[in-house]
């Protein structure tokens, strides 16, 4: 078998390093949720919350490089003009594809280039698929059974999210060749999930106690807020690290966002704690009007996001801007689904409030920025040919919103149907770690704690922004 030196150079091993390294962020993030999750789940659900959440996870990103790399591939088979692109970028970069199976110096660079590099980004997909996985577990905390959730999980990030990437994320995507811009995967990962975390959270239900008040559950109580702090803490370290490895380094010549506009990394990490600066102050802001914690602690987060599609193109200052009001976007969407008694706080106003601002608000503050096409190319698929605007900000937003809404109602509307999404409701107030697994009992106290002792409360659910119960 030929051998093929280039393949093996020492810049090409400090790229494969460096993808490595924001591949072990993204799987951090899956870390981050859980950690987060297992502190607002009641103590009798953590077992559960753990093993679904991290099996969630590891089957979308299990599921994705079955063929989901080569969907995403497809883009740039398509700009290189080879025949049959989509059959063509499967073929190789399928979990048992030739590019796949074959070690990179065996690999001819005129054919595939940096083969290493691109099989290490293969990794970061899948943990970025896992983050998806993850994600989508929380809109059915401590009632979504484990079936349908994997299945969810399965199809999400192997099927749905690869399909959302090709259009959305990646310089000779449709529409970011068109002039659509997208750093961090705000489209095809966080307005994605936002879509169908909220078809899952309605789907599924309300916790028993969560917005009316019932006989047998005192309420939605946090086990451990301290791990929720611990989480978030992780998530805001990774983030940094993560987000540079959504662009292309390229030797002599710069680094460049994943739409291919000039980038540095100097000014993604300002960016980042820029935006983790705005988020918060915003956070405290509505915090300290509602008296509810949760904005503060999640400011940071909804700053990131806010400004998740244009990390890469502007200034700090504005980044710092973009990040002050993105908690209140957060904060209309949280509002929303209190008033339809929709369960859900964290994804969803997350996905669908800060992500859906921040991907309007890009199209504003990038207006201009060349942006599109690959390396060497001319004509359709011309480096930076392409200008971003907010319309096609508006195009890339509706058309990855129809994507999830058409497919997460087919899925998990189908499953709901078939095979049910909520755990029996026995199952549920006995608390799913006692149901479903050998677990030693708690003291009677405790139970009595975190599921009341059978009184009904008199009071009705307390106003929008302020907790229903002592917790989040």
């Amino acid at each position: 078998m030929s051998f093929f030196k280039e393949q093996v150079s020492a810049s090409y091993y400090t790229l494969d390093v460096f993808y490595l390294l924001a591949s072990v962020c993204l799987l951090l993030v899956v870390t981050a949720i859980g950690l987060i999750d297992a502190g607002l789940v009641r103590r009798r659900n953590i077992l559960e919350t753990w093993l679904v959440k991290l099996a969630s996870a590891i089957l979308a990103g299990g599921a994705f490089l079955v063929v989901g790399y080569g969907i995403w591939n497809w883009q740039y088979f398509q700009a290189l003009g080879i025949p049959n692109p989509l059959g063509e970028a499967i073929k190789g970069w399928w979990i048992g594809g030739s590019n796949m199976t074959t070690f990179s110096h065996n690999l001819d660079p005129a054919i595939t280039p940096e083969a290493d590099v691109f099989q290490i980004f293969a990794v970061f997909f899948f943990a970025y698929a896992a983050v998806i996985g993850a994600l989508l577990h929380s809109a059915g905390l401590e009632r979504i059974r484990a079936a349908p959730m994997l299945i969810i999980a399965v199809i999400a990030g192997g099927i749905v999210m690869p399909f959302e990437a090709y259009l959305t994320w990646g310089s000779a995507s449709f529409l970011t060749n068109n002039g659509a811009h997208d750093y961090l995967g705000l489209f095809s990962c966080y307005v994605l999930v936002g879509v169908w975390g909220l078809i899952i959270a309605w789907r599924v239900g309300p916790r028993l106690g969560a917005f009316r008040p019932h006989p047998q559950a005192a309420g939605v109580f946090p086990g451990n807020l301290g791990l929720t702090g611990i989480g978030i803490g992780l998530l805001l370290f990774a983030v940094p690290f993560l987000a540079l490895g959504c662009g292309f380094i390229v030797p002599d010549a710069g680094y460049f966002g994943i739409s291919m506009a000039t980038s540095g990394f100097g000014l993604v990490a300002l960016n980042v704690v820029a935006s983790y600066t705005g988020g918060l102050l915003g956070g405290m802001a509505i915090s300290y009007r509602t008296r509810n914690p949760l904005f503060a602690m999640i400011g940071p987060v909804a700053g990131y996001l806010g400004c998740a599609a244009c990390l890469d193109i502007v200034d700090p200052w504005v980044c710092f801007l973009v990040a002050l009001f993105s908690p209140f976007a957060f904060w209309l969407v949280y509002t929303i689904l209190y008033r339809l008694k929709i369960d859900e706080k964290k994804v969803v106003p997350l996905g669908l409030g800060c992500g859906t601002y921040g991907a309007i608000v890009a199209g504003f503050v990038g207006w201009h920025t060349p942006t599109g096409g690959y390396f060497g190319l001319e004509g359709a698929y011309g480096f930076q040919h392409a200008q971003v605007t907010p319309w096609m900000q508006l195009a890339a937003l509706g058309v990855t919103v129809a994507v999830a809404a058409v497919s997460g109602l087919i899925v998990i509307v189908g499953l709901e149907k078939t095979i049910g999404l909520r755990v029996k409701r026995e199952d549920e107030l006995q608390g799913l770690d006692d149901a479903l697994w050998a677990t030693p009992p708690e003291p009677v106290e405790q139970v009595l704690a975190d599921y009341g002792n059978g009184a009904v409360p008199d009071q009705e659910p307390a106003p929008v922004g302020v907790p229903v119960s002592p917790g989040l």
